[in-house]
């Protein structure tokens, strides 16, 4: 599934460079969302209403993620109150199935059944493991987390909080909100807290 934020900015060099001189006045902005809304078609599961902004992503893109401290404090304080904490108060869940969780790019691509579970694609992103040989790196390392941090209740509760929606806590920030746009459940959420933070996990070794 292609970034939201890098096809917004497909769209708005192909507006830019197709547009002519003289038509400077032209909403660029609204142009852009006219391209997007006529190219991109429902196919499967993967409908076009992805490409609709809320409020959140509207203002990010608005100041291009340089937001003033002061909208940045009120999104982020409202994204918080959106987290939905585990109903049983408990935040761990079993890191092996988090281990497998995180390698799987499974899920919510046109092609994938609607009931079939999505993956976390955390390696796409993070280095976890010392012997992964391959991994991305818009996010920061996440290798020896817990080994780090520890895994008292404080740090299982911001985790758990991150993954569930990471702009609760960084407004613009790159990393999927997990749990806030139904792509995890809350089991899976609590088995990628239990990867991170688990001493015989193999982040932490």
């Amino acid at each position: 599934m292609m970034n939201a934020k890098y096809m917004l900015g497909v769209a708005l060099t192909t507006v830019v460079m197709t547009a002519p001189v003289e038509a400077g006045t032209v909403d660029l902005d609204a142009k852009t969302i006219e391209i997007i809304k006529r190219d991109f078609q429902d196919k499967g599961i993967a409908k076009a209403d992805r490409v609709n902004q809320d409020e959140l992503q509207a203002t990010c893109s608005k100041y291009v993620d340089k937001l003033p401290d002061k909208i940045k404090s009120q999104l982020e304080a409202g994204q918080m109150k959106s987290i939905k904490w585990p109903s049983d108060g408990k935040y761990i869940g079993d890191w092996k199935a988090g281990e497998i969780l995180a390698q799987s790019g499974k899920g919510m691509t046109w092609s994938d059944k609607a009931d079939e579970p999505a993956g976390g694609n955390c390696y796409n992103c993070h280095q976890l493991s010392s012997k992964e040989i391959a991994y991305g790196t818009i996010g920061p390392s996440l290798l020896h987390y817990g080994k780090t941090r520890g895994n008292g209740v404080d740090i299982q509760r911001y985790t758990y909080g991150r993954v569930y929606n990471a702009k609760a806590y960084s407004a613009c920030a790159n990393m999927p909100r997990f749990g806030h746009m139904g792509i995890l459940t809350e089991a899976q959420i609590k088995d990628l807290v239990a990867l991170l933070l688990d001493p015989e996990s193999p982040v932490n070794k």
